[in-house]
């Protein structure tokens, strides 16, 4: 392995963009430079160039391509079906049900619904990181107006039985929302067949560009569809059917539509590939280094993660001496990696603040080599027993 071509481990954080998908995006910035709202014939180009990525997007969960709204992030995808589900039914009810491992920008989004009256129950999960649908289920009233479930976890990888919370919901009638922004492109996803009512996806997580994302919203075939039971929380003008106002980023819009052609057709092969690679990672750190444990569901998991504990050192430390070695990696999400506070994902599972701030999370991808895993479990071994020579923690 040449240690000089620095290994990118990190894809949880954020992926490189595809060399196709960087092709697509230039041709898009100067070939396809008009608002798609324009009715003169390049406007109307943007416009083709649009319906077209809605279309692919929306075959890669089964649905429909009028339900795909583009947003800029998977954050704002969040907030949106948070807070207009929130707004929209607020002379229904008043009550929200999530759990306690969700990303920040659905976490953030409730507490501020809770200065505002509203009521949020947060669930645990188990020492996997699983959520109970029993326990969702018997949370319900008659004021709960959305449930809020993430798809899988950005820093453990482990994947929630949305199924079956998908049946719950729609038992009820009461409104579903799931953070697939790790699993959308990983692993396959059917809003149908889940019972999904909004989805939140982001590009830069499979291979696309920064500042696009998307939002799912289900047509559920009332008369003002959409509408019914979620409305804007931003205003301008009429852009993505009066959702989400700004003029539309065709160029990161039709990448990320390109990201999304390629995940669809290389999945199968990417999926049995990087649990191959993960699986050797687990196998190994736990064979080899005392002390240490997985974080997150055994098999349950995206494909592509790793989160492992090592007591006694802090993950940070690990993080720091890996970069010197030409390894990027990290300690979990990186929206909150600048924060002393050790990540509320491990404290939920049980790791006690120390643990959890002895860990370190592994994520590859599509440009992840056996050579690169075979280096970096090379280098990481000495690396720990290093630190914990150095560590009044070490027993």
């Amino acid at each position: 392995m040449n240690a000089s071509k620095y290994i990118y481990l990190d894809y949880a954080a954020t992926t490189p963009m595809d060399p196709r998908v960087i092709e697509e995006f230039n041709k898009q910035m100067k070939e396809n430079y008009g608002n798609s709202s324009s009715l003169h014939a390049v406007g109307q180009k943007s416009a083709k160039t649009l319906i077209k990525s809605r279309e692919t997007i929306a075959s890669l969960i089964n649905a429909e391509r009028n339900d795909i709204f583009f947003t800029s992030s998977g954050t704002e995808s969040d907030n949106i079906a948070i807070l207009g589900v929130a707004r929209k039914n607020k002379s229904r009810g008043n009550h929200i049900i999530i759990s306690n491992i969700e990303h920040h920008a659905v976490e953030n989004p409730c507490k501020q619904l809770e200065k505002q009256g509203f009521k949020v129950t947060i669930l645990e999960v188990d020492h996997f990181g699983l959520i109970d649908p029993k326990e969702i289920e018997g949370s319900i009233t008659d004021d709960t107006i959305l449930i809020s479930i993430m798809f899988a976890n950005n820093e453990i990888g482990t994947i929630q039985p949305i199924k079956e919370i998908g049946e719950i919901a729609k038992k009820h009638d009461i409104i579903f929302h799931t953070d697939a922004v790790q699993a959308f492109g990983k692993i396959p996803l059917d809003v149908n067949e889940l019972n999904i009512d909004l989805l939140s996806a982001s590009a830069h997580k499979l291979y696309g560009p920064k500042g696009v994302g998307m939002l799912y919203i289900r047509n559920k075939g009332v008369r003002d569809g959409w509408g019914k039971y979620i409305e804007p929380i931003m205003y301008g003008g009429g852009h993505e059917r009066e959702m989400r106002p700004s003029t539309i980023n065709i160029p990161g819009i039709s990448a990320f539509a390109k990201a999304v052609e390629l995940v669809k057709g290389e999945m199968p092969i990417e999926i049995a590939r990087q649990t191959k690679l993960r699986d050797k990672i687990i196998s190994y750190l736990l064979d080899n280094i005392s002390d240490s444990y997985l974080n997150g569901h055994p098999t349950q998991r995206l494909p592509n993660n790793v989160n492992m504990g090592f007591k006694f050192i802090e993950g940070e430390s690990i993080v720091l001496d890996l970069d010197l070695e030409g390894i990027g990696t990290s300690t979990g999400s990186a929206c909150s990696s600048k924060s002393l506070d050790p990540s509320h994902v491990l404290l939920a599972i049980g790791l006690t603040p120390q643990d959890a701030h002895g860990s370190l999370r592994v994520s590859i991808g599509r440009f992840t080599t056996e050579d690169e895993v075979e280096y970096f479990l090379q280098k990481l071994p000495p690396i720990i027993e290093r630190l914990r020579k150095m560590s009044p923690l070490t027993k």
